[in-house]
């Protein structure tokens, strides 16, 4: 379970769908991509949050792995400021799907690991992003791209008028140049994929680090 400050993000089907739409729509998109080799690696369901939005794809399948596994667990986990930007991130990817293309909604429902009673209906694309806007976040994580053009002694400043923590921005900083993935990334998928979703979106990942590991 992922704690935000006093609110526990609910174990919903809401909770699942947005997941379970957000990877899946980010990795037909590396599919695609690798299939056209159109070379634009900036997409994927954390470019909903501008200073995430460089941040290789395939990890964001892994980041969003990990905080689905910790969500998933029985114990508790305090939510870090990735988390709280991929909770963020998937709740408004799913629900721009879900008014755009709500048949990709339907088809992850129907193929997922598990059975939910949702309706795909005028009123999911609501209550996708009331998912997340009914949590006790401040949006700090969307506060940060602002910093990036400031002088740095100006920069200091607003972060200290906003209480805003230099700890709690450093993850944010490190994913930026990550290149691999965990390797308890498919483990951390179970309950949000199929052991065969599981086994393809590894063989796509692995594809993608094959050439750079081959560099390297």
């Amino acid at each position: 379970m992922l704690r935000i400050d006093d609110d526990l993000l609910p174990g919903s089907d809401l909770t699942y769908l947005a997941f379970r739409v957000s990877f899946q729509e980010t990795l037909e998109r590396i599919v695609l991509s690798r299939q056209i080799n159109d070379g634009n690696g900036l997409f994927g369901y954390l470019t909903e949050v501008p200073f995430l939005r460089g941040v290789a794809p395939h990890v964001q399948l892994d980041l969003l792995a990990d905080c689905w596994q910790r969500h998933y667990s029985h114990r508790e986990f305090e939510a870090s400021l990735i988390d709280e930007s991929i909770i963020y991130a998937v709740c408004e990817t799913a629900a721009r799907i879900a008014e755009d293309e709500p048949t990709v909604i339907t088809h992850a429902l129907i193929t997922g690991p598990r059975t939910t009673r949702l309706k795909v209906d005028a009123f999911l694309p609501g209550e996708l992003r009331n998912l997340h806007l009914r949590l006790a976040n401040e949006g700090d994580f969307l506060l940060i791209s602002q910093f990036e053009d400031m002088n740095p002694d100006d920069a200091q400043e607003l972060k200290r008028q906003f209480g805003l923590e230099e700890r709690r921005f450093e993850p944010m900083f490190d994913v930026l140049g990550r290149w691999t993935v965990d390797r308890e990334m498919s483990a951390n998928l179970n309950g949000l994929l199929t052991d065969r979703e599981i086994v393809r979106a590894g063989f796509v990942i692995s594809e993608v680090l094959q050439p750079r590991t081959a560099r390297d």
